[in-house]
């Protein structure tokens, strides 16, 4: 999709030319908006009950007096946000979604700055995604082709950084959620190692795939009691973008690739397993993140991780008591299989300290008892570092991309003690993502750290069952920080 900017002088809103307009208007008055010919077509949709000031309320008027386009269409958002401008521009899309509108342009009744303009190219990618790589029958993809956003001369510079930004995230956010989407006999760990080095080529990174061979001579045991139930081949793929001098401390994103999930032994129920394939969530966002960085190219360094394997119960699979030794030496107890995704990352995590990285984030589907704490709105943010949470609160905000943070207090290390090795690889179900993100502090000493448990906001069910692309939003803008 193309993207563009054009400097529209005050009151020439409505001679834009283009198949269809949207203007978004953030306060709730007529005279608030960009036109003054647009402003009369509101105040009479106002008048007759057609239209009003509330968010998600739209007007649509075809071939609308003294507008040069023959569509158009005006969206309350209730405020001037970033946030309220991409709700009310998805609603103005989705009206305009099934129609033969192929370039769109965009006012708004306030001013235009950075984040709305790479809300704006994130609206407009997600109304247009849809999955068919194994349904051919899928709808084609909508008229839309152009977006052309309408600013002041004044706003041009800060808005055309947001397009930019924008078209990276989006770009990241569609690899992640294509990925995530593949059902798990077409998205294996193969496949997502096939994508990576698909990825270097084209952004010139240096890409390194462990098999199984490799994995087992470095000693990662944990990972590979996970693999052993699986005639997939695990693959341990690191990736380097380098964009600051060689002695530059990198920052280390580490995925869950988990890329179908039943269980092990400690088989999961039947119902919604098919969504299990969604389990390498975490490898899709870091994979993301790391093409939108490599297209915007900030001057940092930055390695990416993703450990993928399989988890099924077979002959070989791990048992329930069985102990494994980890990368770092640890030993652990295999009270519950299904907690395996902590077992993955663990050897990731300890794997990361030989690039003497400046921070390590991981990033996993990791535990049902997130979603139950935060939903599906925020995902869960576990570190002992203030100022990281303060980094990655920000990103959030700016990226749209919530997150909230959960405590890490010693006490619920406890329950993770057991008489026959280092640690289990559960504990009690009360606090459940808490007690699963003190397993992973265990491999962390040696670095500043932090864990995105992404459970309740990777994928949604039910109707709109699909991938939602999250957080690389939130970890792009992260990362950027970094190099600011």
């Amino acid at each position: 999709m193309d993207f563009r900017l054009h400097k529209s002088a005050p009151g020439a809103v409505a001679e834009a030319a283009a198949d269809a307009l949207i203007v978004i208007a953030g306060g709730d008055t007529p005279q608030a908006l960009p036109d003054a010919r647009i402003a009369a077509l509101v105040r009479d949709a106002l008048a007759s009950g057609d239209f009003a000031f509330k968010p998600g309320r739209t007007l649509y008027l075809q071939r609308a007096a003294g507008v040069a386009a023959p569509r158009l269409v005006v969206a309350a958002a209730g405020g001037e946000t970033a946030k309220a401008f991409k709700k009310a521009l998805g609603a103005a899309l989705g009206v305009l979604k099934e129609l033969g509108a192929r370039h769109v342009a965009v006012a708004a009744s306030f001013k235009l700055e950075t984040a709305h303009a790479e809300a704006a190219v994130l609206a407009a990618s997600e109304a247009r995604y849809v999955y068919r790589h194994t349904k051919p029958s899928a709808p084609k993809d909508g008229a839309l082709a152009r977006l052309t956003l309408l600013v002041a001369d004044a706003d041009a510079k800060a808005a055309r950084k947001g397009l930019a930004q924008g078209e990276a995230v989006a770009a990241g956010v569609t690899l992640a959620r294509e990925l995530a989407n593949r059902p798990g006999n077409h998205c294996t760990p193969s496949y997502l190692a096939q994508t990576v080095r698909g990825l270097g080529k084209e952004h010139d990174l240096e890409v390194k795939v462990l098999d199984r061979k490799d994995v087992e001579k470095l000693g990662m045991g944990a990972f590979l009691a996970v693999a052993q139930g699986s005639s997939e081949a695990p693959k341990f793929i690191v990736a380097h973008y380098r964009g600051a001098a060689k002695g530059v401390a990198p920052v280390v994103l580490v995925g869950k690739g988990i890329t179908f999930d039943s269980g092990g032994i400690s088989i999961k129920p039947s119902a919604e397993m098919d969504e299990m394939k969604f389990d390498m969530g975490g490898a899709a966002s870091v994979i993301g993140t790391l093409r939108a960085i490599a297209e915007l190219k900030p001057k940092l360094n930055l390695v990416c991780i993703v450990p993928a394997c399989e988890n099924l119960p077979s002959g070989t699979a791990i048992k329930p008591g069985d102990v494994v030794t980890s990368l770092s030496g640890q030993t652990i107890e295999i009270l519950n299989t299904d907690a395996e995704g902590r077992l993955i990352l663990c050897d990731a995590l300890t794997y990361a300290e030989r690039f003497e990285p400046a921070m390590v984030v991981d990033v996993a589907t990791l535990t049902g008892a997130c979603v139950v704490a935060l939903g599906h709105h925020h995902s869960g943010l576990f570190t002992a570092d203030d100022a990281l949470a303060a980094q990655f609160g920000q990103a959030a905000a700016d990226a749209l991309d919530p997150c909230w943070r959960m405590p890490l207090d010693e006490e619920y290390d406890e329950g993770l003690k057991t008489n026959f090795a280092d640690m289990a690889n559960v504990g009690p179900r009360a606090g459940g993502a808490i007690t699963a993100a003190m397993f992973l502090r265990r491999f962390t000493g040696k670095y500043r750290w932090a864990h995105l448990d992404i459970a309740g906001t990777a994928w949604k069910s039910g109707t709109a069952k699909g991938a939602t692309g999250r957080p690389v939003g939130l970890l792009t803008h992260f990362v950027l920080a970094q190099a600011a």
